[in-house]
């Protein structure tokens, strides 16, 4: 068990650090284009200087693009604070659709550099789950990192959370295998110290596209 940790210590340090690279990615993003916008009403407001007329339409176009970003900034902010707040929650109930989302928020840059598009199906009733919710979200990362490596021609994956007769699961449902595309062979030792951990299991259905975690509904009992 202590082995474990130590495995989680070091890589948990890396998937934190790689999490928060990505935002910071995001938000330099956010800022140039804000900053694109706002060097517009600078030349604008020199224009008008020199009299020449100002269309308030074109004005109202570029603030509503700096609105535009200002919530996207939101958003992301708000998804990191949860993320980050994650990491000093040792066990906790949360609704496993709203862990999934943030996993998913926090992945749409690495899907989108690979051309994948995520899809979150809601359960059809509410799934709570009592965990560790920062070790939850990295083992949910690493499952979602291997079905985007293992994607088909469709490109989407899709993450489903249920409720199931010993405790909850999850399942990323794909289009290709999963042993043949990962390097090293998955799952490694990173995910297996994290099943452990998380008293999971883990199924690969190549076949079928697809990849399931199954937990208990409380790490508690």
């Amino acid at each position: 068990m202590q082995a474990n940790w130590e495995i989680i210590g070091r890589e948990g340090f890396k998937f934190y650090g790689k999490m928060s690279a990505s935002i910071s990615h995001e938000i330099k993003n956010i800022l140039a284009i804000i900053n694109e916008n706002a060097g517009l009403l600078s030349d604008f407001t020199m224009m008008a200087e020199r009299g020449v007329p100002i269309e308030p339409e074109r004005l109202n176009i570029i603030a509503a693009k700096i609105g535009e970003q200002v919530k996207r900034a939101d958003l992301i902010v708000r998804n990191m604070n949860q993320f980050a707040h994650s990491v000093d929650e040792q066990v906790k109930t949360v609704p496993l659709d709203d862990l999934i989302a943030v996993v998913i928020k926090l992945s749409l840059r690495f899907a989108a550099n690979r051309g994948v598009h995520l899809e979150h199906q809601p359960a059809d009733s509410p799934v709570s789950i009592t965990t560790s919710p920062f070790l939850l979200k990295n083992l949910a990362w690493l499952c979602l990192d291997q079905a985007m490596d293992a994607v088909g021609e469709k490109k989407i994956v899709s993450i489903v959370a249920k409720d199931e007769q010993n405790g909850v699961m999850i399942k990323f449902k794909h289009s290709g295998t999963i042993q043949e595309k990962s390097t090293p062979l998955f799952p490694g030792e990173q995910e297996n110290a994290l099943v452990t951990l998380l008293r999971a299991e883990m199924e690969i259905n190549n076949e079928a596209g697809e990849l399931t975690l199954h937990l208990p509904a409380s790490l508690d009992k």
